[in-house]
């Protein structure tokens, strides 16, 4: 034990040589007022064991009590030169051989990125080296300029975790018990974490010391970086391979919505300014044609007659050029998949993961508490614990299946509670709004019954979409813990699955109801569809369903940004503020570094899991729902923004530096990204074809307008909108559909929207021939635009190749060097002795073989 030496900046134990790469941190049970005595005794043994088995090990140790609450004790670990030589060779860490020598060519936009680049001066660049997996016979093949620097502290805090997580504390049945997690769960450790190297205010008092975080928070998670690329490399450095890779993915995501951003904002800045040009808008918006229409009543009895000129406004947002739109925004996303594959590649090279030798992967504690029967191991033919059956195995999965089915099956109906809410509410709105706003015309023309029944229906949508979520989230963690994954990979992937299923169809499911099955289904008027028996089937908004698919998109993807902001940085920055003040209420003492990072958030279990979901789930909406709204990804790139920096903030501030793991892609999320981008293919085609105008359009154009079907002599869109609604006989109404409200004027009959032949025809209010062309019009459109873009995706990802040229040349040197530097010299050395046993033998055989004199 030592005591704090008033240094609190230090990193090192107090004797000022032998640096700090992880702390433990415990309460001292002779400080605690408790009763349970036989349970601070077993928490005693067991810490002792590990830490005598921890020395054992040849890590170093000292413990000091806290500055702040004297029944905390921190113990400092420290891994001396041949334990870190002895585990990097074990762990296959990669080390350096040499310096580049590949000569680099600058590219046309190097120039023009060093602009938005951090500046080289403040955070040098890293130098390249070709490296190897370390091997301590041929120390002295590798760069080692001081034994100190040789290990960076990432890789040391690396090794250190990793003793930390193979020592045993216990035996209990004959099943060892081990690792740090295990002593974490069970409360008898706190804390454990590696330090920040300084405080993120100011540079280390240590002149020795690089304060790397002082500088990721200066020129990386500072506001004012907003338009900087991030220094992915300093990143890696300092938080490990896992975190780098999750910005530079992030980066690279946002670089191309800014591609697509400019491309959804053109078209819906096209829309807008090209309405008032648009011969069907204008027609709408016509007091004299469309001021003349007179729609029929979307529901049973309290609705009323409407005039078509309150859908003027909502025209301009089914302007926007689809087709164009859609095959931009296609393109973009299957380039990006596709260079962010070498971009990967590049990485995997740089930062030393191409061959990453999974080591085999640590049992996780809660698998190995429960290992009680006994099997076969196929493979080494012993005998080996596992915690259940086949038949116990197979138990536990359809358990857990069916739970996940169960409760997407609950989202399912949460959404029909939706659409019954949707259903009644707009009874009550029909017969209220249109009572207490007469007088005011200008609130009357956006805040129709429809708009109202959306909007209010959209947030509710949103509520339930975030309670669903944060219940979900504990059910799904309980069922993977129920499921008993062998390794923490196994736990990820099973998870990943799991909550990436549920908030799929938790936020996607309205969003597909409004866009394929809303308005589809319902009749016409005087023989309308009713849902349970009871509730008329919804119609969609005067201006159609797009412009409601729109509203509905807009609350939960601007509602997701502003909650998990919140969630993300809000509460842990309380926290922190909470804990700070009670800190400085109770001492105005020096506090070490180890005091003041322990006084930090922990990162969860899952790290940057959630991160991940949330920029997925964002990838969805801007891809499947482009085409009914083209600002989504420019929402997206303002929200994203801001989440790089948010999220560098929040590492560097607000928890605790996580222990560096290396990772060698994005992992389950890429195939997800490649499996939304197919699925979008579809979802644009069938909202271009089904919910919006523009199939309808393009056919009245081309067929409907000339003979033999319309009466203009050339193609043009006037009389489009007068074809498109169909005519129905007030008196067809059936008793229980008749409005209350009284009839405008003196006119029999109201339009409604739908391609049926008129009253008194022999084929009366069936589809008509114009339904069928536009039918097998919307048929052929979709086989042909997903044909065109999987076509153009196959030819772009067979053209780009996965791994560039200059990484290859950059793999094979160094595959080259390790072999020479390495492997040549044992060559060497075989070939010396084998020469000379060989000029033995040869001499030995020259003597026998001697021809006798004569």
């Amino acid at each position: 034990s030592a005591d704090f030496d008033d240094k609190p900046d230090s990193l090192f134990f107090n004797d000022g040589q032998r640096r700090i790469d992880f702390v433990l941190v415990y309460e001292d049970e002779s400080k605690k007022i408790t009763h349970k005595r036989s349970d601070h005794k077993k928490q005693k043994r067991k810490r002792q064991v590990y830490e005598s088995n921890l020395i054992n090990n040849g890590l170093q140790l000292e413990a000091t009590r806290s500055v702040l609450d004297e029944k905390l004790i921190f113990v400092k670990v420290h891994a001396p030169w041949e334990v870190l030589c002895t585990y990097a060779e074990v762990m296959h860490i990669k080390l350096p051989l040499q310096p580049n020598d590949l000569k680099t060519r600058d590219s046309a936009f190097n120039w023009f990125s060093k602009l938005f680049r951090v500046n080289e001066n403040i955070i040098k660049p890293e130098q390249e080296f070709f490296t190897a997996p370390f091997q301590k016979e041929h120390l002295s093949n590798f760069y080692i300029q001081d034994k100190l620097t040789f290990f960076n502290p990432a890789t040391r805090s690396r090794i250190v975790h990793f003793i930390l997580s193979r020592v045993e504390y216990a035996t209990k049945n004959n099943v060892k018990k081990f690792g740090i997690n295990k002593l974490l769960d069970t409360g008898i450790y706190k804390a454990a974490f590696p330090l920040h190297d300084s405080s993120f205010r100011h540079m280390s008092t240590d002149p020795n010391c690089p304060s790397e975080r002082y500088l990721l928070y200066r020129e990386w998670a500072h506001p004012k970086n907003i338009f900087k690329l991030q220094p992915l490399d300093f990143i890696r450095k300092y938080y490990g391979e896992k975190i780098g890779i999750y910005f530079a993915w992030l980066g690279f995501y946002t670089n191309m919505l800014i591609v697509a951003a400019v491309v959804g904002a053109g078209c819906f800045l096209y829309g807008c300014l090209t309405k008032n040009n648009c011969t069907w808008s204008q027609e709408v918006c016509d007091p004299n044609i469309g001021g003349n229409i007179i729609m029929c009543p979307q529901c049973d009895k309290v609705c009323t007659y409407w005039n078509l000129t309150i859908t003027c406004e909502s025209q301009a947002v089914s302007n926007t050029h689809m087709v164009l739109l859609i095959l931009s925004i296609f393109w973009i996303v299957t380039l990006f998949l596709e260079f962010w594959k070498r971009r990967q590649a590049e990485l995997e090279y740089e930062w030393d993961t191409v061959e990453y030798l999974e080591q085999e992967e640590q049992v996780r504690p809660e698998y190995e508490a429960q290992c009680t029967h006994v099997v076969m191991n196929e493979i080494t033919q012993q005998e080996e614990h596992v915690p259940y059956t086949a038949c116990g195995k197979c138990i536990r999965m359809t358990f857990c299946t069916s739970a996940v089915f169960f409760w997407i099956l609950l989202i399912i109906a949460s959404v029909i509670g939706i659409i019954v809410y949707r259903l009644s509410v707009f009874l009550v709105f029909s017969s209220t709004l249109s009572q207490h706003i007469n007088g005011t015309e200008a609130i009357r023309k956006y805040l129709t019954p429809q708009t109202a029944t959306s909007v209010t229906a959209s947030f509710i949508s949103f509520i339930v979409i975030m309670v669903l979520n944060i219940v979900y989230e504990k059910v799904a963690i309980l069922i993977t813990d129920f499921e008993l994954p062998r390794t923490q990979t196994d736990y990820e992937n099973s998870l990943t699955t799991k909550m990436f299923l549920f908030q799929f169809v938790n936020y996607y499911s309205s969003c597909f109801y409004i866009a394929f099955f809303k308005g589809k289904f319902v009749g016409h008027p005087g023989n309308p569809v009713y849902w349970l028996g009871k509730y008329r089937n919804e119609e969609c908004d005067p201006g159609g369903c797009l412009l409601e698919l729109t509203t509905q998109l807009a609350i939960i993807v601007g509602g997701k940004a502003i909650w998990n902001n919140i969630q993300e940085v809000l509460l842990p920055w309380v926290k922190n503020l909470i804990g700070r003040y009670c800190a400085a209420a109770r001492s105005e003492k020096v506090v070490p570094r180890w005091e003041q990072d322990y006084h930090l958030q922990p990162i969860g279990k899952l790290g940057l899991f959630y991160e991940y979901l949330e920029m997925v789930i964002q990838f969805g909406f801007v891809t499947l729902f482009v085409a009914s709204f083209p600002l989504a990804p420019l929402l997206a790139l303002i929200n994203n923004m801001l989440e790089i920096r948010l999220d560098a903030w929040k590492l560097t501030t607000q928890f605790r530096r996580m222990v560096p793991q290396k990772a060698q892609d994005i992992g389950a999320w890429q195939p997800i990204m490649q499996g939304i981008a197919i699925l979008a293919v579809v979802t644009n085609a069938m909202i271009i074809a089904f919910t919006s105008d523009m199939i309808p359009r393009l056919v009245y154009y081309w067929s409907f307008s000339v003979p033999p079907y319309g009466s203009h002599s050339s193609h043009t869109m006037k009389g489009y909108i007068n074809s498109t609604l169909s005519v129905f006989n007030i008196s067809d109404f059936k008793n229980e559909s008749k409005p209350f409200s009284p009839w405008f004027g003196n006119l029999t009959t109201c339009r409604y929207r739908d391609l049926r032949y008129p009253p008194g025809h022999q084929h009366q209010y069936e589809h008509n021939i114009y339904y069928w062309h536009v039918i097998a019009a919307k048929l052929a459109f979709i086989i042909v635009m997903e044909h065109v873009i999987y076509f153009v995706k196959f030819i772009i990802s067979y053209v780009i190749p996965d791994v560039s040229q200059k990484t290859k040349s950059k793999v094979k040197r160094e595959k080259y060097l390790t072999q020479k530097l390495l492997h040549e010299n044992d060559l060497k050395v075989v070939k010396k002795t084998m020469g000379k046993i060989a000029d033995k033998i040869i001499k030995g055989i020259d003597s026998t073989f001697q021809p006798k004199a004569e």
